[in-house]
């Protein structure tokens, strides 16, 4: 089990991505703490992988609050003394166009996709540096690289994302903690049908290299791979998870 009684946590763990990488931590061992403002979605996700026998305690909370990130680390500092791996995983993806993005829009982004993550590295680093080792892993947006109209606040926060791990990574090295960030591409999630059509779909399938859909599980696969031994000679590293549709 390449993540046997690692202690974990997972930012927006109640759907989608951040689900795929909670159930597939907990499959390889570790102890997953799912944190999500969907108190029931997040619960549920806990108790069926407490039913597949993996360990897995779900903590409602938003990241948009301070004091519930604080409260989340804490949770698994008190229980278990450390802190290995965190994954900030939380966003939203509502589209607008440029022109009609309101301040309020625009702010809302950054505290969710930006900030929370800063907010939450921060305080599971401080955890880490005792400890001299840790795995932090942020995940940004292929849209990044690509730039996608009608998503300019959407792709500010995520750009901001790989700025923040190149530099978190550069403050962590010292206390031996790995900083690293995925680009998920199209992902095949619940809430895609709000944001796409299917000709859409068929479009930005067909200007992939690998001509099928990118799910959660593609995306989880490569998180475990950077929050475990196997990544131990990088940080500060981009991967994108998104069927060739980027090459950078």
């Amino acid at each position: 089990m390449l993540l046997n009684d690692k202690v974990a946590l997972v930012t927006g763990a109640g759907t989608g991505i951040g689900e795929a990488i909670a159930r597939r931590f907990a499959a390889e061992g570790a102890r997953v703490y799912l944190f999500d403002r969907d108190a029931d979605g997040n619960r549920r996700v806990a108790e069926s992988i407490g039913a597949a026998g993996g360990w897995a305690e779900a903590v409602a909370g938003d990241v948009t609050r301070a004091a519930d990130l604080a409260a989340l680390v804490e949770t698994a500092r008190s229980r278990f003394g450390r802190i290995d791996i965190l994954v900030n995983n939380a966003g939203i993806f509502p589209r607008q166009r440029f022109l009609e993005i309101t301040d309020e829009q625009w702010d809302e982004m950054q505290n969710v996709n930006l900030k929370s993550t800063f907010r939450a590295s921060q305080l599971a680093l401080k955890v880490m540096s005792e400890a001299g080792s840790g795995k932090i892993v942020n995940i940004s947006s292929v849209t990044f690289f690509l730039g996608v109209a009608n998503l300019a606040h959407y792709t500010a926060s995520k750009g901001g994302v790989i700025g923040l791990t190149r530099s978190l990574a550069r403050a962590a090295g010292p206390f031996h903690v790995h900083v690293n960030c995925i680009t998920p591409g199209f992902v095949q999630t619940e809430s895609e049908v709000r944001f796409v059509n299917e000709e859409e779909t068929r479009k930005m399938v067909g200007e992939q290299c690998l001509e099928r859909r990118i799910t959660p599980l593609d995306v989880a696969r490569v998180c475990l791979f950077l929050a475990c031994e196997l990544s131990d000679g990088m940080t500060g590293q981009c991967l994108n998870v998104d069927g060739g549709w980027v090459m950078h």
